[in-house]
């Protein structure tokens, strides 16, 4: 049975899609995942530029709300930005964890530029997601490496 993951951040434009892009394209097998934020904004098209440059399309995926997930019980609740740690609302989960990442969407500069916060960024989280979820240190019983609150 695949486990459940939601991945949180403030606007669910840019971390948290990338987030779960790389999760739904790397691990479809194992993982049901889906992405909120604590205010829905859009998808950036930046981060929808970065993924493509890799071969993962989430010019699909839609900026959505926590509260469109309202009820609904996850395996794992990830926090992928300090503030949404901070003011997101009790969330049924059985794990939370918490990696912030950087916010590439307050890159400033040429398109160059920025595109180059948010490649940097693009590859922490998929370094992050290959380390936690391709390696199973997520599934198992020792998460002590992880913020977590049950």
């Amino acid at each position: 049975m695949k486990k459940s993951v939601l991945f949180i951040c403030t606007h669910n434009s840019a971390r948290s899609q990338m987030a779960e892009g790389f999760l739904r394209s790397m691990y479809p097998d194992r993982y049901e995942v889906a992405s909120a934020g604590t205010i829905a904004s859009h998808v950036n098209p930046y981060a929808i530029e970065v993924m493509k440059e890799i071969g993962i399309d989430i010019s699909n995926h839609r900026s959505k709300s926590i509260e469109e997930f309202k009820g609904r019980s996850f395996d794992y609740v990830i926090t992928v930005c300090d503030k949404a740690n901070e003011t997101c609302p009790f969330f049924p989960g059985k794990v939370h964890i918490h990696r912030n990442f950087e916010d590439p969407a307050l890159a400033a500069g040429s398109d160059e530029e920025k595109l180059k916060v948010f490649r940097k960024v693009r590859d922490e989280i998929r370094a992050w997601i290959e380390e936690n979820f391709g390696k199973g240190m997520i599934d198992s019983k020792d998460v002590s490496s992880f913020s977590i609150e049950e």
